[in-house]
């Protein structure tokens, strides 16, 4: 028996708090040994993975950096099908890139990403590193989190709603995962 190869992968996070709390997907952060951030200005961190929600795909890992520039929150719930939506990360390892294209449907569900389907689906391009990046609206405000893409779909892209991640995301920071009641009927 072989042991598992190690690969380094890319993706993206958005810094949600000065003092160095990022969000990310799930999928990004899942198994990971070690994690690394690097920012625009091209200093390098160790991060530490403070909780994850695979229901959801969205993560919280924190680097220890303060005065950090935070994004500004937007409201996924007005967003309308052809606004125009912007998709920043680093596909492919390109660093920093920005697509744009259109909000092409509100409330995708059924896709086989995560048990709690409420995506964003857009034709700005999202590529593989793009995952956990943000989605912006035209005033630069973070509408959605880069979760997915359709393989075989040329420019079909999904964001969890940033809605979503401002519920989810305070309850990994405090305790690591998120709680939800449940209902045995």
């Amino acid at each position: 028996e072989s042991e598992p190869k190690k690969r380094p992968s890319l993706a993206s996070g958005v810094i949600v708090s000065s003092d160095g709390y990022i969000v990310t997907n799930n999928h990004v952060v899942d198994n990971a040994v070690e994690i690394k951030v690097f920012l625009s200005d091209k200093r390098e961190f160790k991060a530490k993975l403070i909780g994850a929600d695979p229901k959801t795909e969205i993560a919280v890992i924190k680097i220890e950096e303060n005065n950090l520039p935070t994004i500004v929150w937007g409201d996924s719930d007005k967003l309308q099908v052809g606004e125009f939506a912007i998709a920043v990360g680093n596909p492919f390892g390109l660093n920093q890139t920005v697509t744009m294209g259109i909000i092409s449907a509100v409330g995708r569900a059924n896709v086989g990403i995560a048990d709690y389907e409420d995506f964003i689906q857009t034709d700005a391009s999202i590529n593989p590193g793009n995952s956990g990046g943000p989605l912006l609206n035209l005033y630069g405000e973070v509408v959605g989190i880069n979760a997915a893409i359709v393989a075989s779909g040329q420019g079909i892209g999904f964001a969890i709603p940033i809605n979503m991640a401002k519920e989810v995301a305070p309850q990994l920071q405090k305790q690591g995962r998120v709680t939800r009641g449940l209902l045995g009927v």
